[in-house]
C-alpha cells in the first residue's frame, strides 16, 4: 500500500511481518535470508529480525543458511475457515468448477428420503434448469441421492429403500428395489453416480460424494448437463475428473475447518502434517471411457 494512502492507524510492521510470511510459496518453499529480504523488499537486517521473531513463535524453522514455514501458520487461516458453513466453503470451488466446465453445479445433502439443494452455482446460459437453493428431489433417482444413500449403514439405506416411491417418471427410471440396491452398491464400489435421464427425460447428471474429517459422506456435488451435448461416455471422460478434484478441494477445507472448530488452533490436524489419517478410502481416478 503506497504511503501517501495509507491510514493513520495502519501498522506498517504487521504489513512487513506478512510480507515475510507471503515470500514462502509453492515454487519457493526454504529460502535464504537475501531471498527473503529480496522477495519482502526489506533490508537484510529487517528481514532476519522478522525471521527470528517467526521462529520464536514457531512459524518459521531455520535450518542452517534456509528458512521454511511450519505448519503453525496453518492457524492465521483457521479462524476464518472455522466460521463457514459447508455451503459457504463449497461455493468457490463450485464457481471454479463451473468456470472450468461450463456446466452449472450443486452442493447437496440427504433429508430424510429426499436431496436438498444447499448451494448452486448456474453456467452462463440463456436457457438453465430453474432449480434454486432450497429445491428438493426424491434422493433415489438423483445422482447425489445415490452417491449419498449409496454411503449410509445398511439399516438406515434400507429404511430409505422401503419408504421410496419407484414410479417411473421418464422410462429409463429404475423402479426395482433390486436394481436400485445393486446400483446403490456399484456406485459405492466406484466412487461416483451417473443417472441418465432418470429424473428428467434429456437430463444425465455425475455426482460425487464429500467426506467430512472422520470419512462420512456428509453431502454430494453434481453436474448436470443436457443430454443433447453430452453422451454419458463424454460425462465420464470431461467432466467426472474436474468434479473429483472440486470435492477434493471441498473436503480439503472442510477438515481445516472442523480442525479449527474442534481446537481452535488445528494445524495439529492440518493436511500434510502427518498427524491426522481420512479414515475414507482413497477416491477412485477417473475411468477411461
Amino acid at each position: 500500500m503506497p504511503a501517501a494512502t495509507r491510514a493513520p492507524h495502519f501498522v506498517r510492521s504487521l504489513e512487513r511481518g506478512l510480507a515475510v510470511i507471503r515470500a514462502f510459496d509453492a515454487d519457493h518453499p526454504e529460502l535464504t535470508l537475501s531471498e527473503v529480504a529480496r522477495a519482502s523488499e526489506l533490508t537484510r537486517a529487517a528481514a532476519r529480525r522478522f525471521l527470528l521473531t517467526l521462529a520464536d513463535l514457531g512459524y518459521v524453522h531455520a535450518d542452517g543458511r534456509t528458512f521454511r514455514l511450519t505448519p503453525r501458520v496453518l492457524e492465521l487461516g483457521y479462524s476464518y475457515l472455522a466460521g463457514f458453513s459447508l455451503a459457504q466453503i463449497a461455493e468457490p470451488h463450485l464457481e471454479q468448477l463451473v468456470e472450468r466446465t461450463r456446466e452449472s453445479s450443486s452442493l447437496c445433502v440427504l433429508d430424510g428420503d429426499e436431496i436438498v439443494y444447499v448451494a448452486r452455482v448456474p453456467a452462463r446460459r440463456i436457457m438453465t434448469a430453474a432449480i434454486t437453493v432450497g429445491t428438493r428431489f426424491p434422493a433415489h433417482v438423483t445422482s447425489v441421492g445415490r452417491v449419498i444413500l449409496a454411503h449410509l449403514p445398511e439399516e438406515e439405506r434400507e429404511l430409505v429403500l422401503s419408504r421410496a416411491d419407484l414410479c417411473a417418471l421418464t422410462p429409463r427410471t429404475i423402479v426395482s428395489v433390486a436394481l436400485l440396491r445393486a446400483e446403490l452398491d456399484r456406485v459405492r464400489g466406484q466412487g461416483y453416480a451417473v443417472v441418465d435421464q432418470e429424473l428428467e427425460e434429456g437430463l444425465r447428471s455425475v455426482a460425487a460424494p464429500v467426506r467430512d474429517r472422520d470419512g462420512e459422506v456428509v453431502a454430494a456435488v453434481n453436474i448436470p448437463v443436457h443430454a443433447s451435448r453430452n453422451t454419458v461416455a463424454s460425462v465420464r471422460r470431461d467432466l467426472l475428473p474436474h468434479l473429483l478434484d472440486t470435492v477434493a478441494g471441498i473436503e480439503a477445507d472442510l477438515r481445516m475447518a472442523a480442525g479449527a472448530a474442534a481446537t481452535g488452533r488445528g494445524p495439529a490436524d492440518a493436511p500434510g502434517t502427518g498427524t491426522h489419517r481420512s479414515s475414507s478410502s482413497p477416491r477412485p481416478p477417473a475411468p477411461r471411457p
